[in-house]
């Protein structure tokens, strides 16, 4: 592999925008190795280098071949220039697969109360110590330069999706794209070993227009691959799925496609059907330290419900976990009930177990052109078998890819 970064689309559904493709990843430091990843995929989120519960070995046990760390974060605690000592991320938590860096542009949303934005950057009163933190596009390059991820994000401008200024989205719009040419002008210039991929973030809220826009712009600009960001933050689930259709509406094929913070199963399946490949979000892994396990199609159940104490079955009887195979519905309820943390462990395993195994399925689905009657079973689980009764986003989503319920 002579790139650093090449995405090939393998299979492409006959019906909606949905493909599956292979990304292939250059390994970026010496703790690295090239990686070869089919998509879709779903990404589990480490912010800081470390997945809450679980050990790196046991990720890769899972599936998992790309994982998310956060540039704000990790340059915060224990700083970029430790984590560079160390390795990069993937020497500092000993992780031999691929990483992608979040910018800290989300930030801006979480963080909100704490940060003040201008042209040049953001700053932010930090969480973490005294003092403040000047984040710039060129900042940013440089600490996810140290840090040494496969793919990083640029600093964008981004506002909380319930927002209703259009003035706002339209000044970060723009904003965005001037701080993606200075972050590729710094990656450009001082990026060390030439195997780090630069992804420029679709910015517009909830304005269509400003999509649009946002989308010719970043495509002329030829990037290794696009991400699609400013959603899943509280908007209405109908103006969620119409953004994303918007989004990928004219996004060449060969670049691969990122949805960021997307990670239930309704939303990861009708958003590959509008063409996206690649998604992140807490989710499971927040879920399953409350004792939530992921089960079948996507449902949820509570293991912290007494009336698992004398369920001696597996969490799910189709999962292939660690946690399915050697533990039964009956301990995890004890251990949440006792409060043992080894109920986090074992439960989010198998919540990130589930992730890469939906996406399994969605993957053998496309190949084998069956991905329509996948979608059509998966939204009978979670709504029922009449049509007329679903929400009006889904409805709507079965339009845009042109599916009609039986």
């Amino acid at each position: 592999m002579d790139r650093p970064l090449r995405f090939e689309e393998i299979s492409r559904c006959n019906k909606t925008r949905a493909r599956v493709g292979k990304l292939w990843l250059k390994a970026t430091s010496s703790f690295g190795k090239d990686v070869t990843i089919q998509t879709p995929i779903f990404m589990p989120v480490g912010t800081s280098g470390a997945m809450k519960s679980v050990m790196p070995d046991e990720l890769e046990q899972v599936g998992c071949r790309l994982m998310l760390s956060n540039t704000y974060h990790l340059g915060c605690q224990p700083g970029e220039d430790i984590v560079d000592q160390c390795g990069g991320v993937h020497g500092f938590m000993k992780w031999p697969n691929a990483l992608l860096t979040d910018s800290g542009g989300f930030q801006m949303v979480s963080l909100s109360k704490l940060m003040k934005i201008s042209e040049e950057g953001c700053l932010f009163q930090s969480p973490y110590q005294e003092g403040d933190i000047f984040l710039t596009p060129e900042k940013c390059m440089q600490i996810q330069h140290k840090l040494g991820s496969n793919i990083m994000m640029q600093l964008d401008d981004v506002i909380s999706s319930t927002n209703t200024d259009d003035a706002r989205f339209e000044e970060a719009l723009y904003r965005s794209i001037r701080w993606y040419d200075r972050c590729r002008k710094e990656h450009e210039r001082s990026q060390r070993d030439k195997v780090q991929n630069l992804f420029p973030i679709i910015q517009g809220g909830l304005n269509a227009n400003f999509r649009r826009i946002s989308v010719r712009e970043i495509v002329s600009r030829n990037p290794p691959g696009i991400a699609i960001g400013g959603l899943s933050g509280g908007e209405e689930k109908l103006q969620f799925i119409e953004m994303v259709a918007v989004s990928t509406e004219d996004l060449p094929p060969h670049l691969p496609r990122y949805l960021m913070g997307v990670g239930y199963a309704v939303d990861m399946m009708l958003s590959v059907a509008l063409g996206c490949d690649m998604f992140d979000c807490v989710f499971p892994t927040r879920t399953a330290r409350f004792g939530s396990a992921l089960i079948e199609l996507g449902k949820q159940i509570s293991l912290q419900n007494k009336k698992f104490l004398t369920d001696n079955g597996p969490v799910c009887p189709d999962c292939n976990c660690t946690t399915c195979q050697t533990t039964t519905r009956s301990y995890l309820c004890n251990l949440f009930r006792t409060k043992n943390p080894v109920a986090c462990q074992l439960l989010t395993v198998h919540n990130l177990r589930f992730q890469m195994r939906f996406m399994e399925l969605i993957r053998e689905a496309i190949i084998e052109q069956k991905f329509e009657s996948f979608i059509l079973k998966v939204l009978i689980y979670h709504y029922g078998p009449n049509g007329l009764e679903y929400p009006d986003w889904i409805k709507r989503a079965l339009e845009l890819i042109n599916i009609t319920l039986p």
